[in-house]
C-alpha cells in the first residue's frame, strides 16, 4: 500500500507542477496597484430616462392586453348571438324527415280505401317523430301506475271513492308530459286518486 501513496503523491505533484505557471511575470499579483474600476453609478437623468422606457413598454403592454380583451369580448358575443340564431338547427335537421314522410302520406291517405294500411302508416311516422325527439334529448313521462309527483305531475282533476292503494297515485294522464335532458319542460296533465 505505500507504494500506491508514493505513486498518488508523485500524480499530484506533477498536477501541481503543470498548474503553476513558468512564468512570474504573467502570473497576476494581487497586491497590484491596477484594480479594475468599478462601474460608474447611473446619473440621475439616466435613471429617469431608463425609467420612462420602461413605463412606455409597461404602457404598450397593457394597451395590447387591453386591446386582446376587447377582441375575445366581441368574439364571445358574436358566438352567443350565433348559437340563440342557430341553436335550432339541429332539432329542424331531426324533424325535416318526419315532414316529408307526412307529405308523402297526406295524398295516400285522401285516395286510400283500407283505413288499416293508413292507420299504420300514421303510426309508424309517429314512431320516427319520438325517436327523433329522443334523439334530440326530449322525453315522455311516465305517469301509468306512478305515485303523484308535483315536480313531474300536474293534477287537473281528482277521481274519488278509488281503492286504498290507488290513493295518491296516477288514475289517468289527459296530457303527456315531456323533459328535456332531465329538465321538465311540460309538466303531465293527470287525474289523481283520493
Amino acid at each position: 500500500m505505500s507504494e500506491e501513496l508514493k505513486d498518488k503523491e508523485e500524480i499530484l505533484k506533477d498536477t501541481e507542477d503543470q498548474e503553476t505557471p513558468e512564468n512570474p511575470e504573467t502570473q497576476e499579483n494581487p497586491n497590484s496597484s491596477e484594480t479594475p474600476e468599478p462601474a460608474a453609478e447611473p446619473t440621475p437623468e439616466e435613471l429617469l430616462a431608463l425609467a420612462k422606457a420602461e413605463i412606455e413598454e409597461l404602457k404598450t403592454q397593457a394597451l395590447y392586453k387591453q386591446a386582446e380583451f376587447e377582441n375575445y369580448r366581441k368574439r364571445t358575443i358574436k358566438e352567443k348571438a350565433d348559437l340563440i340564431l342557430n341553436g335550432s338547427k339541429s332539432a329542424v335537421t331531426a324533424l325535416l324527415p318526419i315532414v316529408d314522410d307526412l307529405e308523402r302520406a297526406l295524398p295516400s291517405m285522401k285516395k286510400a280505401e283500407d283505413v288499416a294500411a293508413v292507420a299504420e302508416g300514421v303510426e309508424l311516422i309517429y314512431q320516427k317523430f319520438l325517436k327523433a325527439l329522443e334523439g334530440l334529448g326530449v322525453k315522455q313521462i311516465d305517469t301509468e301506475g306512478k305515485d303523484f309527483d308535483v315536480d313531474l305531475h300536474e293534477a287537473v282533476a281528482q277521481v274519488p271513492g278509488v281503492p286504498d292503494e290507488q290513493k295518491g297515485r296516477v288514475i289517468d294522464c289527459v296530457e303527456k308530459g315531456y323533459t328535456l335532458n332531465d329538465h321538465v319542460i311540460r309538466h303531465a296533465k293527470v287525474a289523481v286518486g283520493m
